[in-house]
């Protein structure tokens, strides 16, 4: 359900006009509801596609805090957070199951509401 994109959301291919001297740029797909943040620092570095309700949650609001200590509140751009790839998979997957936790028990309970 959420994921990091890299492989669920198309890409589009176009030859810009007008910069890079005709050479072929890669624009991915966001959603509406998500946005793109990157992970991790140097070659390690990842761009994931999360969903926006992440940023309300504890655990990825401790990540925010960290990258604003790590970068301020100057960063340009994608918002980099500065853990470790496999830490912040760790991350996402408690705030899926989570969600999806919450999700089915709205669910269930609103069955039964007459």
């Amino acid at each position: 359900m959420f994921g990091s994109g890299e492989k669920s959301f198309k890409e589009l291919q176009f030859t810009s006009q007008n910069s890079n001297h005709g050479r072929k740029q890669v624009v991915r797909d966001v959603p509406k509801g998500y946005l793109a943040i990157k992970v991790g620092q140097g070659e390690e570095q990842q761009r994931f596609v999360v969903p926006v309700i992440y940023f309300n949650h504890p655990l990825f609001m401790k990540l925010l805090k960290e990258a604003e200590e790590e970068y301020g509140f100057d960063q340009k751009g994608t918002i980099a957070i500065p853990c470790h790839v496999e830490a912040f998979r760790y991350v996402q997957g408690k705030i899926d199951r989570e969600i999806r936790s919450l999700h089915h028990n709205n669910h269930v309970i609103g069955c039964f509401r007459v």
